[in-house]
């Protein structure tokens, strides 16, 4: 549906929430939005006729008066027609303008509005004053449950004028209170001499002890950064706010901050990478009954996705369509999930895409497909090798920059077996691969035999991608350097169990691709983590659907300036690797590592049940390990009854890593239930390579992998590797004491 904001008839299907934007947009007459949702939940406005609902009335309504709000999550995208031009690049204007300022607020501007923006609803007399009860309503609000006596000192406390109500500056001091952080207090005076503030040496010394760069230039920079006292900024000393401001900024976050950008060498053979990889990527929900849409495909390659598949079946007046074919997904035009991806190819990320095509279109209809691809596409289309010389390798990332490939099978039948109409086989079928590969005793046959109804035109555009058939590692000899495999998940997990020393060896030459068992109706995802360890490239999951898998994916492609490309360990890359992901001991990538992590406290965790005022959360944290086999495990700390709000555990939890360059480091903070299970409040997942030493903050993310802010937890890092501990400055500073 399509709303229409008019100055004096305006029309609003929900619940109007008055909006003053005054210096944002300074709409005198029309202040509104349809929907009740904060700007943290508005992922983007696209301008234009930009969303399938807007590009069917494309024509039939002025496209420079209509914009887009598209949400994060399941909820829908919102389509909105203004009066005139004008007044849309105001709204426009205005709800980026909002959306930037609240990306760019620094985490302590965030704690800071946490319970300032529950005031008024605490309020309830809305006189700007609060009494006792009220402010235990504020304190139910934000997920925290004081003590009656501890509330009521605190609140007397800071009731200066005795009249039993808190005016706005006590009500300010009240909330200074709770969100102060002992713990941070408790590290600087550990650094401090005199417990005031820490001068240049000492800052240094700390920095040592995070395993950062710890040169008293450094430390001045931070100084100049955090430090809002000008007493102290000019003698270059940090107080105890400065501190505070400092450990709660993205430079203390737990990802290593050199890892946001392209850090990697991105001049390696395609198959040295894994590869972000969606699998039905223009379903919304499940591949039975779910929608078909160019928005999937939009939300994968902003996350930085770099292959995405493509269902292709015949459709009407000779329109190809993509859907799940065989069941009651609905369809989208084939030309307008290229068109989509043509504008949303190379925001996110550089590097390449490959468009993984599974084709069960009439050989006519192929010829559409590789119409809408060259025009479409233009320039960014690869149609010919990067160079004439014979393929000795893929090319890399770095060279294949800007361009789209795609997968497919290359060979091209005669032309007595094409047919002007009926469906043909699959062009690049998950299921034919799969079927092949359950085949290996059958003896091979000629690829004029097997080969599908091929249109001539989509089967040349294939350059670096072509689908074969696995066959068997007795076979890998014959195959091309870009000839590549698609396998199940059963089938991948079985090389891997049976052959993963052969397979990692396959895995370093030649591209492969693993997608979903059929069996998974509800688009359910498989555990990527195990194709990792057997140097699988692209591990093909379901983006639409959220959970651990999503979480694990979202984490192995953290790094690397998220990219979509990340570079295996160098013992995934070699093709006499003696590497085998089962069977890890005192081979390849075995670098014994003791990981210590103590979980310290969290902050401003949300409300999980929020029908209920009175419900608070009783939180506690699992840290897991995803890598090998033997290496993955999890630990958890003991739950804090009723507070999300500052709760604190001081838990040191402690792994033995084997393989530490394949594992991955998750920590979920979970709802505790003694009745059912426990309910999921966030995550965060990075590879343990990005893993910072030291006393660290975790941004926590939702369910959907967009961001729970400001919910975060405190802990401190600690490695160990081969059994020699790296000491901290205050470790040896009490050693060289015993000693003496």
């Amino acid at each position: 549906m399509l709303y229409q904001i008019k100055k004096n008839d305006v029309k609003i299907p929900l619940c109007v929430v008055m909006v003053n934007y005054q210096n944002c947009l300074r709409i005198k007459h029309m202040l509104f939005l349809l929907l009740a949702v904060a700007v943290t939940e508005v992922e983007c406005v696209r301008e234009g006729c930009q969303s399938e609902a807007l590009r069917q009335l494309s024509g039939s309504v002025p496209e420079k008066q209509c914009f887009t709000v598209v949400f994060r999550g399941a909820r829908k995208s919102l389509d909105l027609l203004c009066s005139c031009e004008d007044e849309a690049q105001r709204w426009v204007r205005g709800l980026r303008t909002l959306k930037e300022r609240v990306a760019n607020m620094t985490q302590k501007e965030k704690l800071d509005q946490y319970p300032a923006r529950y005031l008024r609803r605490a309020d309830q007399n809305q006189d700007g004053k609060m009494s006792y009860d009220e402010v235990k309503r504020l304190l139910q609000m934000i997920n925290i449950d004081l003590s009656e006596q501890y509330a009521r000192s605190l609140f007397k406390r800071c009731d200066r004028s005795g009249d039993n109500r808190l005016d706005h500056i006590e009500i300010e001091e009240f909330c200074r209170e709770l969100l102060r952080r002992p713990e941070l207090d408790a590290v600087f005076r550990h650094y401090s001499s005199n417990g005031c503030v820490l001068s240049t040496a000492e800052l240094r010394d700390f920095l040592g002890d995070q395993g950062e760069d710890a040169s008293l230039n450094h430390a001045q920079s931070l100084i100049l950064t955090f430090e809002l006292n000008d007493w102290a900024q000019k003698n270059q000393f940090m107080t105890q706010n400065g501190f505070t401001m400092y450990m709660l900024s993205r430079e203390n976050d737990v990802f290593n901050p050199d890892h946001v950008r392209v850090y990697q060498d991105m001049s390696r053979p395609l198959p040295h990478y894994f590869i972000s990889s969606s699998h039905n990527t223009y379903l919304t929900k499940d591949q039975v009954t779910g929608s078909s849409s160019t928005e999937p495909y939009i939300r994968a390659l902003n996350q930085g996705c770099r292959c995405v598949e493509l269902d292709c079946w015949d459709g009407d007046k000779g329109e190809p369509v993509i859907y799940h074919g065989h069941t009651l997904t609905s369809k989208v035009p084939f030309k307008e999930v290229i068109e989509t991806i043509a504008q949303y190819a190379f925001k996110a990320s550089p590097y390449p895409i490959i468009l993984s095509l599974e084709n069960h279109c009439s050989v006519e209809q192929q010829a559409v497909m590789a119409k809408h691809l060259r025009s479409i596409l233009g320039q960014k289309l690869l149609t010919r090798p990067l160079s004439d010389q014979p393929l000795k390798a893929l090319p890399s990332p770095e060279e294949l920059k800007g361009r789209i490939l795609v997968k497919g099978k290359k060979h091209t039948p005669h032309l007595s077996q094409l047919s002007k109409s009926g469906s043909s086989a699959s062009f690049s079928s998950s299921s034919e691969d799969e079927l092949a590969s359950n085949n290996k005793s059958t003896p091979r046959k000629e690829p004029t035999k097997i080969c599908s109804k091929l249109s001539p035109e989509l089967a040349e555009l294939v350059v670096y991608c072509r689908s074969v058939p696995f066959r068997g590692f007795e076979s890998v000899s014959e195959l091309q350097p870009n000839d590549m495999s698609s396998f199940s998940e059963s089938d991948a997990l079985r090389l891997i169990k049976d052959s993963g020393k052969l397979f990692v060896r396959h895995n370093s030459q030649q591209l492969s691709r693993i997608y979903p068992s059929g069996q998974r109706l509800q688009s359910s995802n498989y555990d990527p983590q195990e194709m990792w360890n057997g140097g699988c490239h692209m591990v093909a999951l379901n983006f639409q659907t959220p959970g651990e898998q999503m979480d694990l994916n979202q984490g192995r492609f953290l790094s690397n300036g998220r990219c979509g490309f990340v570079l295996k360990p160098s013992f995934l890359c070699n093709p006499t690797s003696n590497f085998n992901p089962e069977n890890t001991g005192g081979g390849p990538g075995h670098i014994p590592t003791q990981l210590t992590i103590r979980i310290i406290s969290a902050q401003q965790l949300p409300k999980i049940n929020t029908d209920k005022a009175s419900s608070i959360v009783d939180p506690q944290v699992w840290v897991e390990i995803h890598g090998v086999a033997i290496d993955n495990t999890r630990d958890k700390t003991h739950r804090i009854d009723n507070n999300g709000f500052n709760p604190r555990w001081d838990c040191t939890l402690s792994f033995q890593l084997q393989v530490p360059d394949l594992a991955l480091v998750r920590f979920v903070v979970e709802d505790h239930d003694h009745t059912a299970k426990n309910d999921f409040v966030g995550q965060f997942t990075l590879p343990f390579t990005s893993l910072r030493t030291g006393y660290r903050h975790v941004h926590l993310l939702k369910a959907d992998g967009s961001s729970l802010s400001p919910a975060t937890l405190f802990i401190h890092v600690k490695v160990a590797r081969r059994g020699v501990p790296i000491k901290t400055v205050s470790e040896r500073m009490a050693a060289a004491k015993a000693k003496a």
